[in-house]
């Protein structure tokens, strides 16, 4: 008698998502984990140290730009923690969104060769980004290192517990989105141009470079209802005890999270089904 262990079957419900089937695939999710780094890299000349001269020579322009020239606070911390703070969860968050973004119009050839579950490409693209976000973290590490061995302190206390929460919030925050934007860009090809500028203008609108004490009040309830910005503001005041009330806003931030992950997945389901036809 024939045994198997994959039964393929027609999909045509809004929420068909097997995750049990998504966790065997775990060692292709690596598979993919690795192919993103190694075609990102292929054929530099420096490979992967640019995971490190990448964020330094962000940070470095923006303590220049919005630190000397602008002249904008940096709640009396260094600025380049201040701005490698912002600039390590938003590059994330960023990595995420574009990366899952163009799950189906990049990867249309495999899809249309072989079956795996299509989860799989946005899962390994977050992964893409947690690794770069990491490396970010130890450079935030031993900065904050060096800053206390000459005096500064920054009064970091248990609420630090908090920050892989606030990781995991920004994982499914642009997990959601990416797609959600992947869903639509099947049919919609003008979004994979506007999803570059997109969060472009969303990074000026969340407190990677300011703080939220610019925003006028009357319109600061309404500022906060973008889901990033209390998860930088937390981010940066556990990390950095810069006293902050973007945390009455974060329950909000978590809802629209749970929400937007919710409607992508369910896009995602559908659209996965017949992607091929309109790809």
């Amino acid at each position: 008698m024939e045994h198997y262990t994959t039964h393929i079957k027609a999909k045509t419900g809004w929420f068909d998502i097997n995750y049990r089937e998504l966790f065997q695939y775990r060692d292709l999710i690596w598979l993919f984990f690795k192919r993103n780094y190694s075609t990102r890299y292929k054929q530099t000349i420096l490979g992967p140290m640019w995971l490190i001269f990448n964020p330094l020579i962000t940070v470095s322009l923006y303590a220049f730009i919005f630190g000397n020239l602008a002249g904008l606070s940096a709640e009396g911390v260094p600025q380049f923690l201040f701005y490698l703070c912002g600039n390590a969860l938003w590059a994330f968050f960023a990595t995420c969104l574009t990366e899952t973004s163009r799950t189906f119009t990049a990867n249309a050839a495999i899809m249309g060769k072989v079956y795996f579950p299509r989860l799989v490409m946005p899962i390994s693209s977050v992964l893409t980004g947690m690794l770069d976000l990491l490396i970010q973290l130890a450079m935030l590490v031993v900065a904050l290192v060096g800053y206390c061995i000459v005096g500064y302190n920054f009064g970091i206390g248990t609420s630090i517990l908090l920050v892989p929460v606030l990781i995991l919030q920004v994982g499914l925050l642009g997990l959601g989105c990416g797609i959600i934007v992947a869903s639509l860009t099947t049919k919609y090809r003008d979004l994979v141009i506007l999803v570059s500028f997109g969060v472009q203008l969303w990074m000026y609108a969340t407190p990677v470079v300011y703080t939220t004490g610019i925003i006028p009040q009357k319109y600061y309830a309404a500022y906060m209802l973008n889901p990033m910005a209390p998860i930088i503001e937390g981010f940066r005041s556990v990390i950095l005890g810069i006293p902050t009330d973007a945390w009455q806003y974060w329950g909000i931030s978590w809802i629209t999270t749970i929400v937007v992950l919710f409607i992508g997945v369910i896009l995602f389901s559908k659209i996965e089904k017949t992607f091929m036809d309109t790809v």
